[in-house]
């Protein structure tokens, strides 16, 4: 099925039902996206040791926080700093109940996790890529190079594009995963954008995730 037709398909279906899933997903502490190829002599770049992080509400922090915008499917993803321009799929929980993953064949896709809101609506939407795949760097692969005051673009199929602005980037160890912290609501528009990171074994792949913290900084 084509991502236009996965789209579709997700927004006929959506009703609130999905906070269910969130729920899960916050009461289990789920990491995600559990393994890449590591095939490579220089692994991803990881995030520098952060400064406090900025824990500003938008309103503190911009001089006017933008409305929250309605429900849209999502279309695109470009983070200018490190050249991601990528086509979005949504994804949902795979049958071990972890947060779902694009089709790792193609290096250049993005997943927007259904299971909270789109990017733009009031509360932390998600979207999650492959830091590898066996043949080279995936889409977030420069993930973990990101600093805060970059900007993450995000087009929406409804014509609007939400510009987030990174506050914060982490690594944190599958086995110790803050659900609650990366993906509860702070009742204003975020957006975490997730990749593996961390070490990497043959045998359990990358042992953390890379995790960026961005609120909405405005839409046109």
């Amino acid at each position: 099925m084509s991502s236009s037709a996965w789209a579709e398909k997700e927004e006929r279906q959506r009703k609130r039902v999905p906070w269910g899933v969130m729920a899960l997903v916050l009461l289990t502490g789920l990491a995600l996206i559990r393994n890449g190829s590591g095939e490579f002599d220089v692994g991803p770049p990881q995030p520098a040791p952060a400064a406090a992080a900025d824990d500003r509400t938008p309103a503190d922090g911009l001089a006017k926080a933008p409305s929250p915008l309605p429900y849209s499917v999502v279309d695109r993803v470009r983070i200018p700093a490190i050249r991601v321009d990528a086509p979005v799929v949504p994804v949902g929980l795979d049958t071990d109940g972890w947060v779902g993953a694009p089709p790792p064949d193609d290096p250049n896709l993005a997943g927007w996790f259904t299971g909270a809101v789109s990017p733009g609506e009031k509360g932390t939407a998600v979207v999650v890529g492959h830091v590898d795949n066996a043949r080279g760097p995936a889409v977030f692969y420069g993930l973990g190079a990101l600093k805060k005051g970059n900007r993450v673009e995000v087009l929406r199929k409804d014509g609007k594009t939400a510009t987030f602005e990174v506050y914060d980037i982490q690594v944190f160890q599958k086995n110790a995963f803050p659900g609650d912290r990366v993906y509860g609501s702070r009742g204003t528009p975020e957006l975490r954008v997730i990749t593996c990171g961390g070490g990497f074994s043959q045998e359990y792949g990358y042992d953390g995730n890379v995790v960026v913290f961005a609120r909405l900084a405005g839409v046109r």
